[in-house]
Order: structure tokens, then sequence, then C-alpha cells
């Protein structure tokens, strides 16, 4: 018997944390970092990309946070001639984030987002035109919440678009490429953790 009632006092006290989390008035504090290199074996070519995001966001009512991440992003191409072909920009991603009502430590979240980022292009270190780029995203995801002040987020990209224009600087001249598609490959979600305040 006090087995039974220590276990429940135990889960009744997770399940009010977890709900504590996503309160009105609560602030949620995350972001993202990635890195990724390629190389082709028996070919001086490499690609290498890195990107940096902090996000901020506050609960304006229980289970649904407003917020925005700002970040830097920077990739890199080396052909195998040896010319570098540079990117970097500055992004911006405004956010809604609705988190389900269950009680306990997991929920399940949508988020919607307008990413955006400018940045410039340099071949060779010389920069020959710039970048902007604006997109809406809505992804799905589950929080995990082990303790009452971290969360831990998987999230798949979802529904997206994403519009790119490139200027050329020496010939005036620019070139739109949109994108857009549904990802839900849960074999490689993104991963990150939220720390609520």
């Amino acid at each position: 018997m006090k087995k039974l009632l220590l276990t429940l006092t135990a889960v009744s006290a997770l399940s009010l944390a977890a709900n504590a989390q996503t309160e009105k008035g609560k602030f949620l504090l995350g972001g993202t970092v990635n890195y990724e290199g390629t190389s082709i074996k028996d070919n001086d070519a490499k690609d290498n990309k890195f990107g940096i995001a902090p996000q901020v966001g506050y609960f304006v009512a229980d289970n649904i946070a407003v917020g925005t991440g700002i970040g830097y992003s920077w990739s890199e191409t080396e052909t195998e001639a040896g010319v570098k072909n540079t990117n970097n920009a500055f992004t911006l991603a405004p956010f809604g984030r609705m988190y389900s009502a269950n009680q306990g430590p997991v929920k399940f979240f949508g988020q919607l987002s307008v990413p955006m980022a400018w940045g410039n292009h340099e071949i060779d270190g010389t920069k020959i035109g710039n970048t902007s780029s604006y997109g809406v995203e809505l992804a799905p995801g589950i929080a995990y919440f082990p303790t009452s002040n971290i969360g831990i987020d998987f999230k798949v990209k979802g529904l997206y678009f994403n519009s790119e224009k490139s200027e050329v600087d020496a010939t005036n001249t620019s070139t739109t490429v949109n994108k857009y598609g549904l990802n839900a490959d849960s074999f490689a979600p993104s991963v990150g953790v939220t720390f609520h305040f």
C-alpha cells in the first residue's frame, strides 16, 4: 500500500511539474547549433556548413508561446580546383508554438515559424552579390519534460515553403528559387533542449 501511495504521489508531482512549464507568463529559452561537413574520396572538393540560432519565447496563454530566433549561418564549398564559394547570412525566425493540454511529462506540439535571412555571397574572398530569403514552416513535435525547468524537443521539418533571392552585383541580375514540400522523415528529426522559467 505504501508503494502504491508513493507511486501515485510521484506521478502526480511529475504531472504538475510538466504542466507548470507551459503556463501563461513563463519563458522558454532554447536554440539550435549545427555543423555539417562533406568531402569526396579521391577528390579535393569540400563542403562545410555551420549555424547558430538562439531562441526565446513567452507563454501568452497556457500552452501557447510566441517568440523569435536570431542567428547566423555560414557555408563554404571548395571545388576540386580550389575555388571557394562562401555564403554568410543573419537569420530571424519569429514563431508560435502550441502544446497539447494533456497532463504528464510528454506533450505534443505544433510550431509555425517564418524564417528569414539576409546575407552575401563571396568567391575566393571577393563579394559578388547578396542573398535574401523568407519562408513559412509548420513543424510537429514532441516535448519531454524530465524536470520542471527542462524540456527535450523532438521535431521534424513538416510542411514548408521557402523563397531565396540571389543578386549578382556585376551584372545587376537576380535569381529567385522557391522550394516547398512535406518533410516528415522520422529518421532525421531535430533534437533540442529548452529551458522553462
